[in-house]
């Protein structure tokens, strides 16, 4: 045998176990690629999600939209979001400081995705088997609050929130992205922004804030709802003091600065009584601005609304309206239910029509065309339907100053007499019917002149009046005017047998103040967006109606019916002594009662009656229903200097001797059948030739010469 050693032969299995320890490995490695190729591919994908986004939204916050009025007082806001941007130095580091210490202490170190904090948090989660923290820095919170597909709770959303928040790290400023985030918080109580809540919990701006209050304010962020100091003040104070704790652990505060601030003399401002936005006025506001601006832009919020309401005048609308109507519900002869019936048994549903005795009531500066005052009924919490600018109804009687205007464009005068009296047959020229209206009295007066039929408010010689003008000649004047075409083309429309609403006839009267010209009635004034940039404004368009002469003619006899015609109340009983003229209307049965009058700077008119027409009451003309109202408002609007500060200059009238039968120049014989008067009228309105009904006419010698000197030449040879 060899004394030399050989080794054992190696175990059977040594080998093998290599191979798996191996295998093993490159299983692990692979695995590891594979992870990081993922990753790769997820970070790719997702990245390109989020390239997907426009930055420059963050910046896009819906401020709420402030309408004021014409003296540039705040009405009320629309749409938007209840928020005041501002920047980050007029916020307080006593809550920027605290906001850290509760959202994310790690703020100005991490780049958009802190993930310390996210192993920390998946720690903490994976110990209390729960979701008992979240990982989101104020740079993923701003991501997924400027945008609205960033809500859902998926892992794939929280993957594009941190895609997105390294963009926003890298386009922007850690002071950018803090202004940013501090403008957007949801405070509860429908307030974003710290601006907004600094001033409604506290009374003060954000840059006053205190310490225990930027403490308080950052611990409600995350329920807002739940934690107000309005609604909960124990649970905001705890939550004031967890994050008071936190800003000593961060090093924020000393403890002795803490202590100090949990004895804070802290008291939160009165819960503000919101003022309603639901009401005629704003809602007018909205629909005209849903016509002059685009969705976006109205969504966006952020204007400047400049409209022409006035809200003193408003409000004595408002008021004199409602306290009026209740008079009248209280009155004897009143045989419906009244509005405090109905309330009493209203379920908070919006009713078809209201029950209730209902007005409406609009103001129009003449100069303009601006609405001063607009009421669409007494509450609009039960009823958003406009009577003012949405119901149209029977005009009844108010219609009759169009009619007469017709007719003077047509050759009748003031003076001219016309018969009150039943029509004959066939005497209307635009109907084949034997109509004949009555008159209010019951009563006939026979021959009159034309002016006392206004001021009476005859209706049948209203209708003659009509008549003589002719159907297409009446017409023609309502549709200059604003008041369209009636539904039916019939001579009952000659005493308002046609419908309207009280914005377009507001407008059509104030053509008499204003000289014959009508100027488009409108709400809206200008509109400046968050810039202060004008992005609209409204011009004043004009047009004339009526020449200025027959509008003058017009004026002057609606200026006798306030004085001992149908609006002599006004004068007598409602304490109204300023200069103005007006035309009362009242339907069949007492169904509608109107009033519509002017000044020379206001033109307004007020509307009462039901929903679904009925009987308002026994009597209930015009004069003694809405008429009231229509003063005290008017009585507020000279009180506001809504008064003529220069005297506007009149058409040239000329002194003339006329015959009361034919509206012509009179001639001797005229004056020797005792028809011969005198009158002033405009020049453009003076009759082309004389009499030749009563003979006497001037020598047929004279004749020609008369004819060529023309009707200057006629008025002075008459005159001499």
């Amino acid at each position: 045998m060899s004394d030399e050693f050989v080794p054992p032969a190696p175990s059977s299995n040594v080998r093998p176990k290599r191979r798996a320890r191996r295998i093993f490995l490159q299983l692990v490695l692979l695995a590891l690629l594979l992870m990081m190729a993922g990753a790769a591919s997820m970070l790719v994908f997702y990245g390109r999600i989020a390239a997907k986004y426009d930055l420059s939204k963050l910046g896009e916050m819906r401020e709420r939209s402030v309408v004021y009025d014409v003296k540039g007082r705040e009405i009320g806001k629309l749409h938007g979001e209840n928020r005041v941007v501002v920047p980050l130095a007029q916020v307080s580091p006593n809550f920027t400081k605290a906001l850290l210490a509760r959202e994310d202490s790690r703020f100005y170190e991490h780049s958009g995705v802190d993930y310390i904090g996210v192993a920390r948090a998946i720690y903490r989660d994976v110990k209390a088997r729960a979701f008992v923290q979240g990982a989101s820095t104020i740079t993923m919170q701003l991501a997924r609050n400027s945008f609205e597909d960033m809500s859902a709770k998926t892992a794939h959303r929280k993957l594009v929130e941190a895609m997105l928040a390294d963009r926003i790290e890298r386009a922007k400023s850690k002071d950018e992205i803090m202004e940013l985030y501090v403008n957007r918080i949801f405070f509860g109580t429908g307030m974003y922004g710290i601006e907004r809540a600094s001033r409604a919990y506290f009374a003060k701006p954000a840059s006053a804030l205190s310490v225990g209050e930027g403490a308080m304010l950052a611990g409600i962020i995350r329920s807002p709802n739940r934690f107000s100091p309005f609604r909960n003040w124990k649970g905001a104070l705890k939550e004031r003091d967890t994050v008071l704790a936190r800003m000593v652990e961060r090093k924020y505060l000393t403890a002795a600065e803490a202590a100090a601030a949990k004895q804070e003399d802290m008291v939160p401002a009165a819960q503000p009584v919101l003022r309603t936005q639901d009401n005629y006025m704003m809602e007018a506001v909205r629909r005209d601005l849903d016509q002059v601006l685009g969705e976006q832009d109205i969504e966006d919020g952020g204007l400047e609304i400049y409209t022409t309401l006035d809200l003193d005048l408003q409000k004595a609308a408002t008021d004199g309206l409602e306290t009026h109507l209740k008079s009248i519900e209280a009155e004897g002869g009143f045989k419906h239910a009244s509005k405090a019936t109905f309330d009493a048994q209203w379920n908070g549903e919006e009713p078809s029509s209201t029950p209730y005795l209902q007005g409406a009531l609009l103001a129009i500066d003449n100069h303009t065309g601006g609405i001063l005052a607009v009421v669409g009924g007494r509450d609009f919490t039960q009823s958003r339907f406009d009577r003012a600018m949405q119901s149209t109804r029977a005009i009844g009687s108010t219609i009759k100053p169009f009619v007469y205007s017709a007719g003077f464009l047509h050759g009748l005068l003031p003076g001219t007499l016309v018969e009150d009296a039943p029509m004959r047959p066939g005497e209307l020229r635009d109907s084949d019917t034997n109509w004949s209206p009555g008159n209010a009295d019951g009563k006939f007066m026979g021959w009159q002149t034309v002016a006392t039929g206004l001021v009476r408010s005859r209706n049948a010689m209203s209708v003659r009046v009509g008549n003589h003008a002719g159907l297409d000649g009446v017409i023609d004047v309502l549709r200059q005017a604003g008041l369209g075409e009636p539904q039916v083309r019939t001579p009952q429309i000659y005493i308002g047998n046609m419908g309207s609403n009280l914005r377009a006839l507001t407008s059509a009267m104030s053509i008499y103040p204003n000289h014959g010209v009508r100027r488009r009635p409108f709400l809206i004034k200008r509109i400046n967006d968050s810039a202060g940039e004008a992005v609209y404004s409204t011009p004043v368009l004009e047009t004339e109606v009526l020449p200025p002469g027959v509008a003058k003619v017009t004026r002057t006899i609606m200026e006798r019916i306030m004085d001992e015609g149908t609006g002599a109340a006004a004068r007598s009983q409602y304490g109204f002594k300023a200069r103005a003229g007006g035309k009362t209307g009242t339907t069949n049965d007492y169904n509608d009662a109107w009033f519509v009058g002017y000044t020379g700077e206001v033109t307004c008119g007020v509307w009462v009656g039901f929903d679904s027409p009925k009987t308002i009451m026994a009597g209930g003309y015009g004069a003694r229903l809405s008429l009231p109202v229509w003063c005290e408002v008017m009585n507020k609007a000279l009180e506001l200097n809504y008064k003529p500060q220069v005297a506007e200059a009149e058409p040239v009238e000329a002194q003339v001797n006329l015959c009361r039968i034919s509206g012509r120049l009179a001639t001797a014989g005229c004056q020797a059948h005792g028809h011969a008067y005198t009158d002033e009228l405009p020049y453009e309105m003076v009759p082309q030739g004389f009499c030749d009904l009563h003979g006497g006419a001037v020598p047929v010698a004279e004749r020609p010469r008369s004819e060529r000197e023309g009707v200057l030449g006629r008025i002075f040879r008459w005159f001499r």
